[in-house]
């Protein structure tokens, strides 16, 4: 059965759309919240584990009480950041968040930390969420933790088909699951209040807490509130993906900014007053969330659903990269620091490359990290915390130089964003620096250069491409009087496809010169008694090549003095070629064509023409 590509991209992402659609395949308020804010969203899944993770072996029951008060500080940063990147959206609406405003303000180098810092988080945040919403999967049904990484790889498999499927399509398939989990997270901090103050439930903890009862200090809490700072991640994908809401894009993105901020903050917090009432215990196979359900509801069937609901919004969470890094990676492609190919977009008008090269780099981190979250999780926060901190410095910048009505109001609060989430960085930096931030610390510099470095490549390019008005005179003056055109034709095997590339040859030029490559005595001579049979009046060269190059003895043989070709005049290679139409009939075949070609492409005084020759095996 021939495998028709075409046909199968059809079938799993849809046919391709015009350019003139893209407008209908932009997010209103209502699509454009569950997807640009799933990744904050769902940070409250795994945020407040992640803070009594750090209080509980040192605290034990204390913990609950000093677990609030690092809500409460996580929340107050959550809105600063709020209202700074509404005025972020207002003075970019072209997207690009801290990037573009790094870059704008405080020059290319900081744009490119921030962008670089970026990427990183939003390549953890689908390897995280992916990975946290396995372990609400194996929370609910133990008996799957053995295959942690298979399902979280399956995961990211599914959110790439289907966020390649296009805006439109992507935001109503995965916005439902989102609001569905707003609902039942809210119908469970509800109820569990309701359980407890009206009802006299006397919660029983899920997990024997630790019988110790150290003292707070200010690093141990410090460490606390950084763990818990993941209930930010995200908070900038709303900024950054400005373009992709319907017009009037800026204000449909500080709609959603806000509504995210409330939800964030009785979701968020919600959750910790839980913690602290349920008495839920950190534990490596049962989420905190799900000790909470399980009392809330009895372990009843709404354990189940809301388990169920957790894993899909965690892996939801994941849109919210696929939304930005592409997007973000676009607007560097056309600036020159990233491959051009990230800026084109694909079928379904989205940009297609950068969600494949998310999803490939996202699942290479689940195989090294085993699909861990608390592993994963030390190299989280410190890369957005940079971006935060120079979005918030540029946006500070901006306002004290254009001083337009109301710039100290703007400037105070970017000012004070920025000085909170530059201590912020600090601590996370330094609190997780042994749990992995020291990776991405060292990660920055390497893609900051590698930017760089495609830069300059572009750069030097267009300089050797570039046509002065002096050298286009200069080509129209060219004589091409007294030019000869020498045509070289390789060839292995007498058969129908050299002799299609032999014809479309002698088309082009009377100097014609066969060009064979020994590395087999016994196929040579057959070769030459073929090609003395059929008589085709064209002289055949043969070179040895004791060490079975095929390529080397082309190129010294144009290089050398027994070439009647000069400096000046034209060579064209012809490369005969056969295709097969079978996709993985080219596996079969050695093609030594394309081998030549990329050899003598690099030549300046060589043209090469590939003349293609169809295999049918249908």
């Amino acid at each position: 059965m021939n495998l028709n590509l075409g046909n199968v991209s059809n079938a799993l992402i849809g046919k391709s759309l015009k350019t003139e659609e893209l407008k209908g395949e932009k997010f209103n308020v209502f699509w454009g919240l569950p997807i640009m804010s799933s990744d904050a969203i769902s940070s409250v899944a795994y945020a407040g584990e992640e803070i009594l993770l750090i209080l509980m072996p040192v605290m034990g029951l204390l913990s609950y009480r000093y677990m609030l008060y690092a809500s409460l500080c996580i929340i107050f940063l959550l809105f600063m950041l709020i209202f700074s990147y509404r005025q972020t959206i207002d003075a970019y609406p072209g997207g690009g968040g801290s990037y573009i405003v790094a870059t704008d303000n405080l020059g290319t180098t900081a744009g490119l930390v921030a962008g670089a810092s970026l990427v990183i988080d939003y390549i953890l945040t689908v390897a995280v969420s992916a990975s946290a919403g396995t372990a609400a999967i194996t929370s609910a049904i133990p008996s799957l933790l053995p295959h942690t990484v298979v399902i979280t790889l399956l995961l990211i498999t599914l959110l790439v088909i289907g966020n390649l499927k296009g805006i439109r399509e992507s935001s109503r398939v995965f916005g439902v699951p989102t609001y569905i989990f707003i609902f039942l997270i809210l119908a469970m901090l509800i109820w569990g209040i309701i359980k407890i103050n009206f009802m006299g439930y006397i919660p029983k903890s899920s997990y024997k807490i630790p019988d110790v009862s150290g003292t707070i200090t200010i690093f141990l809490f410090l460490k606390a509130f950084a763990a818990g700072c993941t209930a930010l991640t995200g908070v900038e994908a709303v900024s950054n993906g400005v373009p992709n809401f319907r017009e009037p894009s800026q204000k449909n993105a500080k709609i959603v900014l806000m509504l995210l901020a409330f939800i964030v903050l009785l979701m968020f917090g919600g959750i910790s007053y839980l913690a602290t009432l349920y008495h839920a215990v950190p534990n490596s196979n049962v989420t905190v969330i799900a000790q909470i359900s399980w009392q809330v509801f009895n372990g009843g069937i709404i354990f189940y659903i809301i388990q169920a609901a957790t894993a899909v919004i965690l892996v939801m969470a994941c849109n919210t990269a696929f939304a930005g890094l592409p997007l973000l990676v676009a607007l560097m492609a056309k600036d020159g620091y990233a491959p051009r190919q990230f800026a084109k977009r694909g079928k379904r008008l989205n940009y297609s490359n950068g969600i494949i090269m998310l999803g490939l780099l996202a699942a290479i981190l689940v195989i090294i990290f085993k699909g861990d979250t608390h592993y994963l999780l030390g190299l989280y926060a410190v890369g957005v915390f940079i971006s935060f901190t120079l979005s918030q410095f540029g946006m500070f910048k901006r306002w004290t130089k254009i001083k337009i009505n109301g710039w100290k109001h703007k400037a105070f609060i970017n000012g004070l964003g920025g000085v909170l989430t530059f201590v912020t960085t600090i601590i996370i930096g330094v609190t997780r620096f042994t749990r992995g931030a020291w990776v991405v610390l060292i990660l920055i510099p390497i893609i900051v250069y590698t930017m760089e470095k495609i830069k300059r490549h572009y750069l030097k390019v267009a300089q050797q491409l570039r046509l002065s008005m002096d050298e286009l005179i200069k080509y129209e003056k060219v004589s091409f009087e007294g030019q000869k055109r020498y045509v070289i034709v390789p060839i292995d095997t007498l058969n129908k496809s050299f002799l299609k590339a032999l014809n479309y040859a002698r088309t082009i030029s009377e100097n014609i010169i066969v060009f064979h490559v020994s590395v087999d005595d016994e196929v040579t001579n057959k070769l030459l008694k073929k090609w003395n049979e059929y008589n085709i009046g064209i002289p055949i060269i043969v070179k040895k090549s004791p060490y079975r190059s095929i390529i080397k003895p082309l190129a010294k043989f144009i290089d050398s003095e027994e070439y009647a070709a000069g400096p000046k005049d034209t060579i064209t290679v012809v490369l005969p070629q056969f295709v097969v139409t079978k996709w993985w009939g080219n596996i079969l075949h050695n093609q030594t064509a394309l081998l030549i070609k990329s050899i003598l492409l690099k030549r300046r005084n060589i043209a090469i023409v590939t003349v293609p020759y169809i295999i049918d095996e249908n």
